[in-house]
Parts: C-alpha cells; sequence; structure tokens
C-alpha cells in the first residue's frame, strides 16, 4: 500500500501571497515584568487564552506566532485582520475595567496588508515589517494601521480613523501613511 503523503506532491518554500497581518505587543511589558513578573506572565497568558487566541481563530487567522509579550498573525483580508484588531481592543477595555493602572495590561496592534513570503516556520516581507513597526505607533489599547488598511477597512469597521500623516520607519525608503484609533479614549 502506497503512503498517501507521499505520493501528493511536495510544496515548494518559499510560498508568495497575499496577506494582512496583526502585529500586538504589550505596553512597557518590562516595567510591568519588573513590578511583578509573575502576575504580568499569568494576566499576559489569561489574555490570550480567554480573548486574543479565540478572536484570532474566530477571524480565520491562517498563521500565528508567539513573540513572547506579543503576537504576530496573518489573515487572508485586510478587513478580517482590522475586525479582529478591533475585537481585541474592544474586548480589553472591558477585562481591564477595574484594574489598578500601573498593573494593567494594554495592548497596542499594527496592521497591515500586502505581498508576504511564507514557509511553514513563518511569515516575511516588507508588509510583516511594517505591522511590526505601526504597532510602535500605535497608542495604547489603540491601533494603527496603513492607508491600505484603512481604505479598506474604514466603512466597514465604522471607527473614525485619525490621519497621522506619512511616517519614516527604520531601514525602509519609502514612507507609509498611517492612520488610527484610540479605544482606550472609550473607557475614560
Amino acid at each position: 500500500m502506497v503512503d498517501d503523503v507521499a505520493s501528493e506532491p511536495s510544496v515548494q518554500y518559499p510560498i508568495r501571497r497575499w496577506g494582512a497581518i496583526i502585529a500586538v505587543d504589550v505596553v512597557e511589558y518590562s516595567r510591568l515584568t519588573i513590578v511583578d513578573e509573575e502576575q504580568t506572565y499569568h494576566q499576559y497568558k489569561s489574555h490570550r487564552r480567554e480573548l486574543i487566541d479565540p478572536k484570532i481563530a474566530e477571524f480565520g487567522a491562517r498563521f500565528l506566532k508567539s513573540t513572547g509579550d506579543g503576537i504576530m498573525a496573518e489573515f487572508e483580508t485586510a478587513l478580517d485582520a482590522a475586525r479582529c484588531a478591533v475585537h481585541v481592543q474592544q474586548g480589553m477595555v472591558g477585562r481591564s475595567s477595574g484594574e489598578d493602572a500601573d498593573t494593567q495590561i494594554v495592548f497596542r496592534i499594527g496592521v497591515s496588508c500586502g505581498r508576504i513570503i511564507a514557509d511553514p516556520e513563518d511569515i516575511y516581507g516588507h508588509d510583516v515589517n511594517v505591522a511590526a513597526r505601526l504597532q510602535t505607533l500605535a497608542p495604547p489599547g489603540g491601533i494603527a494601521m496603513t492607508e491600505e488598511v484603512a481604505d479598506r477597512v474604514r466603512d466597514a469597521v465604522g471607527l473614525p480613523l485619525e490621519d497621522l500623516g506619512l511616517h519614516y520607519f527604520k531601514n525602509m525608503c519609502r514612507p507609509v501613511r498611517v492612520f488610527q484609533y484610540r479605544f482606550a479614549a472609550e473607557a475614560n
């Protein structure tokens, strides 16, 4: 009997495809671990297990990796990525109410879309790097996205996006127009 898997044609890597990427990061993670490392760990894992990972699955991420104090996920569409980001940030507003601000975990999220190079272990490419850089611009509790993402999702997600203008990122020769939305302001 021939092994079914062995008879399938082998996949040639890397695979090039279009995708949308979210990069999620904990604001001031190092400071939080100094204050209480174990509490920070348990809070982060709770947010992942109960909110972030289920939302990433709900919106159909096809690749997910942990970056220590953050996550990177790839989606088929910019709308799926943006909706996932919105649901995570809205969920965090509710989960964080009543917590001490000095020990509260707050996320910032960057969303980009474009060409991706993928293999079984990771995703690569300019737009993956842009998502990672965008999360550093996102306000605490908010989302930063490229103009391409904003154009694709603005009406569907119904958020008033603020145009932050063009930003040059380290080692990138072309500027990126960035838009943001602040969820933290809703909680105040």
